[in-house]
């Protein structure tokens, strides 16, 4: 899997991040330059945890994202697809509760979590507002849902510029660093090929039951925040 428009078969997406996990997190800082984990940190303060609040994080990788959203007091848990990530995640991070768990198939009952998020994964789904669909099944009415993702940079010559990074020097870094740098070109295109912030606003309240949708861009748009409410 190398192109960004190849189906994304769920077995095909955990081997590709099982072949990054041993030094995934170290990546994503490097690639980003540092933003990653201010991008956390906004994660965290979009969902409005409190605690005693159970919050699910999908797409949690190494637990890095799960850790973060512990330290609003909130019972966090993370679930991932990719079994090289989650054992690299609870080799480094014990405390942090890491399950293995398909984003269109998860293994909690309904309304179990007051707030879910999926940072940096849900493009890598094969099935958006199948995903969409299942988050809202397991968050309870009322709860919050915050998508923390690639997006449009919203200035023009900021845009062609990272463009510019994404597909020609992103893969080149990525070589200095990662475990598996060939399936940073595969990333790459991913991101090039989601859609914007209105049309992921649209996708989402498409799915099901989500209201009260809005975004919030960082980075410039490099990232953009989408939150809605179930209703």
């Amino acid at each position: 899997m190398t192109r960004a428009d190849l189906d994304k078969q769920p077995h095909e997406v955990a081997e590709m991040f099982d072949g990054v996990a041993e030094r995934y997190d170290l990546t994503n800082t490097v690639i980003s330059f540092g933003q990653d984990r201010g991008w956390r940190r906004a994660t965290r303060a979009a969902l409005g945890l409190r605690p005693g609040e159970r919050v699910l994080d999908v797409g949690a990788g190494t637990g890095i994202s799960t850790d973060e959203l512990g330290r609003s007091g909130a019972f966090a848990v993370g679930a991932d697809l990719s079994t090289g990530m989650l054992r690299a995640g609870r080799r480094v991070r014990p405390q942090v509760p890491l399950v293995a768990g398909d984003a269109l198939k998860l293994p909690f009952a309904d309304e179990t979590f007051d707030a879910v998020t999926i940072s940096f994964a849900l493009r890598n789904v094969v099935d958006i507002e199948g995903a969409l669909r299942e988050l809202a099944r397991i968050t309870r009415p009322g709860g919050r849902l915050v998508i923390c993702e690639f997006s449009t940079p919203t200035f023009g010559p900021f845009r062609t510029v990272y463009m510019q990074y994404l597909m020609r020097s992103l893969p080149s870094v990525a070589r200095g660093v990662s475990s598996n740098p060939d399936a940073y070109v595969y990333l790459a295109e991913s991101i090039r090929a989601w859609p914007d912030q209105p049309a992921l606003a649209a996708r989402i309240a498409a799915a099901g039951p989500w209201s009260r949708i809005g975004w919030r861009n960082l980075t410039g748009g490099v990232v953009a925040l989408h939150r809605a409410t179930k209703a």
